[in-house]
């Protein structure tokens, strides 16, 4: 059976990492639920983190009950049955636009939370339209022209959120931004929330380069606390897909492997964003050495649910077994069950290879989706 393998120590040697970031920098960094939230290993992230950041109830909610901590709460908008207990529940609560936050105010201006706007710098690396939240035109937060000249009453602090897998010198151009369109908020409030993106474990990222932008800005606006909420960093190369081969279909001399798992339902990603994920012991492109070329094949009938040729060293059979690396973040949170097809186990494992936990998915957990 195919199954998400997460290794604790993988995971703890970047919550290390994170954690001296946040120390050296003197900013808070927190866990993003919408990149994991398997909430088996929350007590691993809790050791490094002081908290986590959900955008909606459940999340919210998920946090309260296995965190320990408020979370940190932004949805794009809040429905309004639900609005008190998110309420309830958050420390800090991040309103998308000024209507909502001017709709809401007589339930949270008596309350404890500390409340944010999300605002658009109009900057973003992100090439891939489908994940860059900055389009002037976007929906995500308010852009410079629509805010008015001094924050509303009770506003605590800012929340902006553009970056996906970037590096510190894009961390550095956003903040730049944020100070130049924003600059005159930030000495009245009491927080900055830079969100996600910040892919500060994987190889080649320069974090003393992070550390000394952060530092920049928390000696400009001493003022602030800063906070980032990445997700990628803290799961970056920390598990594996690991599916096996059931059949090959040979068309016009297109070898397809059939797999049991689903790229559109198990890795949505390697489709949307698009990436080709690696796989152990294959290659992306033509090489000599690997002379043997696969596609790969979902098990769900959309037709677009395969990947492009991979190569190998020898011929692959029914029943071979493939490794998909880098599968803990933005995986497990965003597979479905279309067409009921079988859903992954999800196993933690400890340094040694032993089982610490494992969620196995069956008929009954479909049908309750269902009805």
């Amino acid at each position: 059976m195919a199954e998400f393998q997460l290794h604790e120590d993988r995971i703890r040697k970047n919550l290390e990492l994170i954690a001296d970031v946040a120390a050296a920098a003197d900013v808070r960094i927190i866990l993003a639920l919408k990149a994991f939230a398997y909430w088996p290993a929350f007590p691993i992230f809790a050791e490094y983190l002081t908290g986590a950041t959900a955008s909606s109830l459940n999340e919210a909610t998920l946090i309260q009950r296995h965190f320990g901590k408020a979370p940190h709460v932004y949805a794009p908008v809040y429905v309004p049955e639900e609005f008190d207990q998110v309420l309830s529940l958050a420390g800090h609560l991040t309103f998308n636009s000024l209507t909502e936050l001017e709709r809401y105010r007589p339930q949270w201006e008596d309350s404890s939370v500390s409340v944010g706007l999300r605002v658009n710098p109009e900057y973003s690396p992100v090439a891939t339209d489908l994940y860059n939240p900055a389009s002037p035109r976007g929906r995500l937060g308010e852009t410079l022209p629509n805010l008015p000249t001094k924050p509303p009453p009770g506003l605590k602090g800012l929340h902006v959120h553009t970056l996906c897998e970037s590096t510190a010198a894009q961390t550095a151009t956003l903040i730049e931004r944020i100070k130049a369109q924003f600059g005159h908020y930030l000495g009245q409030l009491e927080w900055l929330n830079l969100g996600g993106g910040h892919l500060m474990t994987k190889a080649g990222y320069d974090v003393d380069e992070l550390v000394r932008t952060l530092r920049q800005l928390r000696e400009r606006y001493p003022n602030l606390e800063v906070i980032l909420e990445p997700g990628s960093a803290m799961l970056w190369n920390t598990g594996t897909l690991n599916a096996r081969v059931l059949d090959i279909v040979n068309n016009y001399g297109t070898q397809t492997l059939m797999l049991d798992v689903s790229f559109t339902c198990h890795m949505p990603d390697t489709l949307e964003m698009p990436y080709r994920p690696e796989i152990r012991g294959a290659s992306t492109t033509e090489d000599p050495t690997y002379p043997y070329a696969y596609r790969l094949g979902g098990m769900s009938c959309l037709a677009g649910d395969y990947l492009a040729e991979y190569y190998f060293r020898q011929p692959v059979r029914p029943g071979d077994t493939l490794i998909f690396e880098d599968m803990a973040h933005y995986t497990t949170v965003k597979t479905t069950m279309f067409n009921g097809v079988p859903h992954p186990d999800i196993v933690l494992l400890d340094a040694d290879g032993e089982e610490l936990h494992r969620r196995s998915f069956s008929y009954q957990d479909y049908e309750a989706r269902m009805g």
